[in-house]
Order: structure tokens, then C-alpha cells, then sequence
């Protein structure tokens, strides 16, 4: 009997760094567990800020935290198991690839939603998510118009945004009677020593969790000073079924186009991310199929998000990240993380506990989320070199694509379709990126190989 267990461990220690093969549930929960606790909180802080912003209900923010842990375990499963369009395309790149609620619409969303409502916002996500289906198919032949540099500039501008999104909620949120107390900067600089501490001196899980300890710890410390309403934890139902459409959509011909530039980013993001995966844990560049399948999975959990009442779901780099350190690429490890995401969905309570974080809680622990997306971005630029040709397309991008728009009375007298462009700085930036990056090709070989190399991760 002992040496049937020892061999079934030693079995499952091998099964774990293959990509096909089932570990048994004692083996594989923990090392799945360890991707919801790595994602958990960056999944469902992007619902909770744009909810806030759209001024929703407890209720209402309880349904849509619910449906975003349901889909974005239902998009994981797709990733791992993919479903097959014919001979030639796949949806899902049958690789370890975590999915969750994409922080990239953060600043659009919550423009959209102040102005037009939660409903906007959704219409906006569905309707846009349609850019990057047409990525997934014809992947092969627009990967040119992205590269690296176009990536990096867009991400940068998106960090950019989101810094201030995280100020507001360091400081209590924005428009909150309390906004910038000393009881909300203690609780959410709190929060924030002890995420920084764990994920500069923590080990192993402690630190793959930091972001959840961390709100853990200032949760409880908040609920002390009286910070949290328990209202919504008590009005929700133990047992819930994530519905959809569950509000109304509107279709705005803005919103859409701001969100069809961001799916341009989040499918980039994706790109990144499955290439990394590939590198770290199989030694190899992501192929045609896993590249395209990954995108068409990403757009595919967008939609299904913005049919279920949440944001659009992106491949998450924390936890390519956890592939990359661990070597862990075991499909059926992950898949049982993603059922336990799909399983919360269908507890209304756990739902509520999160929906009642205090701003200055969710402050501290995502405005680290935050500073990293711009450092992403800035290391993609740098990838891709500081020739003076990239240095010129850097220049004309974040003049048009963040100055312009944090003045649009410079461009009032425009005609309208001009002006529509810089309305949003993100959608600026990527649409400036992409057309300077094909007005003033690269000719330098040494910048084309620095090209090549940044593609390759």
C-alpha cells in the first residue's frame, strides 16, 4: 500500500510539469487554488471601481462580482479545453493561460459609465469585443501593425490613467465626504506595507497572495474602525445563479469605438502573455494556432463578461507569471482553480464580503497593480530600442495620445470624427501608435531584430 501511494506521488510530481495528464485532487487543488488566490483580488477590484463610478446598488455590484468570478472561470476552461472551429481554428490556445477581468478598460469604462451608465459601458464592451474576434481570425496577417513599440506606448498610457484611479481610491474614493482623511491614508498605506512587504520578502504562496493578504489584514482593520457596511453581506442570499443581462445595454457609437481600440491592447496583452507561457514552461515560441485560439478565447469571454454583466476578461500576466517560477503547466491543475472560480460565482455572500471592501482598502492594495502596468509598458518600449526613428514615433504618440486629449478645447473646432479620436487618451494613444508606426516604417536592421526579440517576449 505505501509503495502504491509512493509511486502515485512521484507520478503526480512529473504529471504536474506536463501539459496533459490528471494529478490527483490532492496534488492538483493546491496548485490551482494558488492561481485563484494569485487573481482573485485583480478580478474583481476592475468591477467594484467602475461600479462605484456608475453609482450602482450593493445589490446590483454583488451581481456583477458574482457573474465576473462565473465567466472568468468559464473563459479559463475554454483556454485549457478548446473548442474547434473546423480543421483550421481553434477557440482557446489548450495552454495554461488564467483568465480574468481585464484592468485595461478601468479608465474608459469608468468615463463611459460616469457619463452614460453601467449599461454603456456593457453595450460598449459587447459590441467593441467584435475587433478582436476579427484579431483572432486574421491574426496572421495584421500582427505587423502591432509591434511591441505600439503595445508599450498604449500600456504606458493606460498605467498613466490608472495611477490616478488609485490615488482617488488611496484617499477614500473620489467624491467620498472623507476623501484624503488621515483614517483612510492609515488604513490604505496599511494595506499597502503589508502587500510590499510579502512580495518582497514572502516565499511561495504568501507571496503569490500578497495582494489578498493584504486586503485581507485591512478589511478586518477597517471593520474595527467601522469603515465596512455590512448591509450587503446581509441582504444577499447564501446561493445564487449568475444570470444575464441583468441590466439594460445601450449602444453608443463612442463608447464602442473607445472599447474597440482598447480590445486592440487587451488581444495584445494576450499575445504577450501566451508567449511567455510558452517560453517559460515549454522552451518554445507560442505557435500560429495557440496565438490565434488564445485571442479568439479572450474575445469569446468578452462578449460572454459583457452578456453576464461584467467587464471583458484578458489573459492574466500574474499568473503566467506563477507558470513561468513554478514550471507548473499541468492543464488539469488550472482547470481546477477554474472551477472553484466558477463555483464562487454561485455564492451571492461571497459576493457581498467583497463588494463591501472600503475604498481606501481597495486603494492600497491595487495602486501597486497599477504602477506595474506603466512599468509593463515602459519595459515593452525599451524591448524595442530607443533608435531615433522609435523615439519619433514615442514623441508624436504621447504628444497627440495624452496631451491633446487632456485638452480637447485645442481641438474643439475639429471636425467631429477627428475630435471623437481624442476623446480618450487610451484610444488616442493606440490609434496615434498605429498610424505613426506605419507612417515612418523601420529600416534599421538593428532595430527590426530588436523587434523580433521584444514579439518573442
Amino acid at each position: 500500500m505505501n509503495t502504491d501511494r509512493k509511486t502515485t506521488r512521484e507520478q503526480d510530481r512529473k504529471m504536474v510539469y506536463e501539459l496533459d495528464g490528471r494529478p490527483s485532487l490532492p496534488t492538483a487543488v493546491p496548485l490551482g487554488l494558488q492561481h485563484v488566490l494569485a487573481m482573485f483580488t485583480s478580478n474583481l477590484a476592475p468591477i467594484l471601481i467602475v461600479a462605484s463610478v456608475c453609482g450602482l446598488s450593493g445589490a446590483d455590484t454583488v451581481t456583477m462580482v458574482q457573474c465576473a468570478m462565473f465567466v472568468s472561470g468559464l473563459t479559463t476552461f475554454i483556454q485549457l479545453y478548446p473548442l474547434r472551429l473546423g480543421s483550421r481554428y481553434q477557440v482557446g490556445a489548450r495552454l495554461p493561460i488564467v483568465m480574468g477581468t481585464s484592468f485595461t478598460f478601468v479608465p474608459t469604462a469608468s468615463a463611459v459609465g460616469a457619463a452614460g451608465g453601467i449599461g454603456a459601458v456593457l453595450g460598449g464592451c459587447l459590441a467593441g469585443s467584435l475587433v478582436e474576434v476579427f484579431m483572432g481570425f486574421f491574426y496572421k496577417y495584421i500582427r505587423r501593425f502591432f509591434p511591441p513599440l505600439v503595445v508599450g506606448c498604449t500600456l504606458v498610457t493606460i498605467g498613466v490613467n490608472l495611477l490616478g484611479i488609485g490615488v482617488d481610491y488611496f484617499a477614500g474614493g473620489s467624491g467620498a465626504a472623507d476623501y484624503g482623511s488621515l483614517k483612510n491614508l492609515a488604513v490604505a498605506s496599511f494595506v499597502l506595507v503589508i502587500v510590499i512587504l510579502l512580495q518582497r520578502f514572502g516565499k511561495g504562496l504568501a507571496k503569490n497572495a500578497a495582494i489578498l493578504i493584504g486586503l485581507a489584514a485591512g478589511y478586518i482593520l477597517a471593520a474595527v474602525l467601522g469603515m465596512v457596511d455590512t448591509a450587503p453581506m446581509a441582504e444577499a442570499a447564501w446561493f445564487g445563479l449568475p444570470l444575464p443581462l441583468q441590466f439594460h445595454m445601450e449602444f453608443q457609437p463612442a463608447a464602442i469605438m473607445s472599447f474597440a481600440a482598447l480590445f486592440i491592447t487587451s488581444g495584445l496583452e494576450t499575445i504577450g502573455n501566451t508567449s511567455g507561457i510558452t517560453m517559460a514552461g515549454f522552451d518554445r515560441e507560442a505557435t500560429e494556432r495557440e496565438t490565434s485560439g488564445a485571442i479568439l478565447a479572450d474575445a469569446l469571454g468578452s462578449t460572454t463578461a459583457a452578456v453576464f454583466n461584467a467587464l471583458p476578461n484578458t489573459a492574466f500576466g500574474q499568473n503566467a507569471g506563477i507558470v513561468a517560477m513554478t514550471r507548473v503547466v499541468n492543464r488539469w491543475c488550472i482547470a481546477t482553480g477554474a472551477f472553484i472560480l466558477m463555483v464562487s460565482g454561485f455564492f451571492p455572500k461571497l459576493g457581498a464580503i467583497f463588494s463591501a471592501i472600503p475604498n481606501a482598502v481597495l486603494g492600497g492594495a491595487i495602486i501597486t497593480v497599477f504602477g506595474m502596468i506603466l512599468i509593463n509598458g515602459i519595459k515593452m518600449i525599451a524591448k524595442a530600442g530607443f533608435s531615433e526613428r522609435n523615439i519619433l514615433v514615442m514623441g508624436l504618440t504621447f504628444v497627440f495620445g495624452i496631451g491633446v486629449p487632456a485638452h480637447p478645447e485645442a481641438v474643439a473646432q475639429l471636425p467631429g470624427f477627428i475630435r471623437f479620436i481624442f476623446n480618450d487618451a487610451v484610444t488616442a494613444t493606440c490609434i496615434v501608435a498605429i498610424i505613426a508606426n506605419v507612417l515612418f516604417p523601420m529600416r534599421d536592421q538593428e532595430d527590426i531584430e530588436k523587434a523580433k526579440e521584444a514579439m518573442m517576449g
